[in-house]
């Protein structure tokens, strides 16, 4: 199967440090290329990838000082995707609605997976308008605010088999991973590892929009006995962080589309304690791979329980659930679907007698 994704060009595919929906770009690429299709990945020109590269701007965004307006690059994006794409069976997007106004003007086929939060009510009229561009959710919680959507089917976020693997080193803290936000609620976070007694390290990026929240709220934080920030880490430092930890801490206070940091921390063998928010259900196996609770309180009894969660296990179910050939494979089957429906509406008979 010839096919083209497509990705932001806010970071590089895979991102460099931090960045969630490059780097499932990245992971599903390259499970297609593995699995033996003809995969083009338009994106930044420092993006690495086994499929064939279409570099749309020289550097990721967010690593190019010289940027001012991020929408300009992303107009040439779309633009290089519709003259090629008569050369593809399918285009599969990752751009949120951009695609939807032109894309359901040509004939290939195409499909957009959302890997954002829906519930903003600026949102609805898009999606009212646009009920018949087919879109994939990366998880069931992530659908509820706009049913009005064409949805396909639910693919959850897979990684490599071998990307993070457990690593031999000694369980010491508890882990808190992604993005320093209002919504991630870091300083929850180290409320709980100060209740249990037990040192927290902080791994994160500070985005320019959370800056001033970041200096006024969380940084007067780290000044507090046992609270470590290492900053954004990349994807070689992973595997000894959360190995290292009791448990990675979760405690969105958001609709949390999918949350890639959990399975991140599964495969390393670390039970995840999450607050039940979003897609939390639908990722953390209740006793097996971690604890959902829905507070501070309940995240200090689970801390409470870890040894009854084997490491073991939490691997083994990220092996059975979360690999990114797993993920593949339900891509493949949603490109089928789209295209199949492509060529039904193409060769439909129209009756006319009755006119």
């Amino acid at each position: 199967m010839r096919i083209a994704q497509i990705a932001p060009l806010t970071e590089s595919v895979p991102p460099k440090l931090y960045g969630g929906t490059e780097r499932a770009v990245s992971y599903i690429t390259e499970a297609l290329v593995e699995l033996g299709h003809d995969v083009t990945l338009f994106a930044s020109g420092d993006s690495q990838t086994r499929a064939k590269l279409e570099p749309v701007w020289p550097r990721a965004l967010r690593l190019d000082p010289g940027i001012r307006d991020r929408i300009a690059p992303h107009m040439l994006l779309m633009e290089m995707v519709r003259r090629q794409a008569d050369q593809f069976d399918v285009l599969h997007f990752h751009m949120d609605y951009y695609s939807f106004s032109v894309f359901k003007r040509q004939e290939t086929p195409f499909v957009t997976t959302l890997h954002g939060r829906l519930d903003l009510p600026e949102q609805q009229p898009v999606f009212d308008t646009f009920n018949t561009a087919p879109v994939i959710s990366i998880s069931n919680a992530q659908r509820q605010p706009i049913p009005q959507a064409k949805w396909l089917r639910t693919v959850y976020h897979g990684l490599p088999e071998a990307l993070y693997t457990p690593q031999p080193v000694e369980q010491r803290y508890l882990a808190f991973l992604g993005r320093i936000s209002p919504e991630k609620r870091v300083d929850t976070a180290i409320r709980i590892a100060q209740r249990c007694g037990l040192p927290i390290r902080i791994a994160a990026k500070v985005d320019e929009a959370d800056r001033e929240y970041f200096e006024r709220e969380i940084k007067p934080l780290f000044a507090l006995p046992n609270v470590e920030f290492v900053g954004e880490i990349n994807d070689s430092q992973k595997a000894e962080f959360l190995s290292g930890a009791h448990a990675l801490l979760f405690p969105i206070d958001w609709p949390e589309p999918f949350g890639l940091v959990m399975i991140e921390a599964m495969a390393c063998g670390t039970p995840v304690i999450a607050f039940n928010r979003g897609s939390v259900p639908e990722v953390v196996d209740e006793g097996v791979s971690g604890f959902i609770v829905e507070d501070e309180i309940g995240a200090v009894a689970a801390v409470n329980r870890l040894s009854r969660v084997p490491r073991a296990g939490v691997r083994r179910r990220f092996e059975e659930r979360f690999t990114s050939h797993r993920m593949a494979e339900q891509y493949i089957e949603a490109y089928q679907a789209v295209i199949r429906a492509n060529r039904r509406s193409r060769f439909k008979v129209i009756d006319t007698s009755a006119s």
